[in-house]
């Protein structure tokens, strides 16, 4: 098989409609399976898959257990060479999966790519390229992590060498909206890293790529469309504890580097929850 394509959806039964029905064209000649992960929608969204599009393959949970746990699920099933991790907010291109495979099989050293992002009203976004929104790159810039990100734009944006919106190049952060991932680099180095649950886990897989030797790419001659998020409540406490909490893990695990002291009978220090398959 060549794609799988995998979906985390929490009631967004409108745009998740729209989006498989998008993929579906895009999917017509090649050979692939949909997975849709359901965190505890109320909004209808398991009916209308039933009904709808009985072919795919639907995980429904009945808590939501996070984003990278959602993913983690979806990838223990995923079969095709390569792997389209996308947000129901998305919409691709006619043509957009099958230039996304023959540029992936043109370059072997790529782990993942992502693509260029466009509004519905048509305007560039640049997340598409740097993967990063302001406030992970202000947390980069004060933990002095950002020299480690050398292909990320986050200090001299006047500097005539960045990569501008139709440019092929390498980029440290694929997008976490649409993740393009070779399934063999998956396999070399792991699933999402599951104490990121909501926020963080794009920005870590994508890392990890990097530091096993793989090429992450920002790929412009296609493009999704990615719809407004809604409007986030800045002092709900869990969006606040897993946003931050997600940077706290971050630092932790690539500046600290605490050792992984294992005493009998003791639950490891902040334990990896990803797998490594052989």
């Amino acid at each position: 098989m060549k794609l799988s394509v995998a979906i985390v959806n929490q009631n967004q039964c409108s745009l998740l409609k729209q989006a498989i029905n998008a993929l579906i064209d895009a999917c017509k000649a090649i050979d692939y399976e949909l997975i849709i992960v359901d965190n505890a929608s109320t909004d209808g969204s398991r009916e209308m898959l039933e009904n709808e599009f009985p072919a795919v393959q639907l995980i429904t949970n009945t808590v939501n257990r996070g984003i990278a746990k959602a993913n983690n699920q979806a990838l223990k099933m995923c079969r095709g060479e390569y792997i389209l991790l996308v947000t129901p907010d998305t919409k691709c291109g006619r043509d957009s999966l099958e230039k996304m495979i023959g540029f992936m099989d043109e370059h072997k050293t790529a782990g993942g790519l992502s693509v260029r992002m466009i509004s519905p009203q048509g305007h560039f976004i640049p997340e598409s390229i740097h993967g990063l929104n302001s406030a992970w790159a202000t947390f980069f810039k004060l933990i002095g992590f950002a020299k480690n990100l050398v292909k990320t734009r986050l200090y001299d944006k006047s500097r005539k060498d960045w990569v501008e919106e139709f440019q092929i190049t390498e980029i440290d952060i694929i997008n976490g909206a649409c993740m393009f991932l070779r399934r063999s680099a998956l396999a070399d180095i792991g699933l999402f890293d599951e104490r990121f649950v909501r926020y963080g886990y794009d920005v870590d897989l994508s890392y990890r790529l990097r530091l096993a030797g793989y090429k992450n790419l920002y790929f412009p001659k296609t493009y999704f469309f990615k719809y407004e998020d809604q409007p986030a409540d800045n002092f709900n406490w869990n969006r606040l504890k897993y946003f931050y909490g997600a940077m706290l893990i971050f630092a932790l695990k690539y500046l600290l580097r605490l050792p992984e002291i294992k005493v009998h009978g003791m639950p490891q220090l902040y334990p990896a929850s990803y797998d490594v398959k052989g």
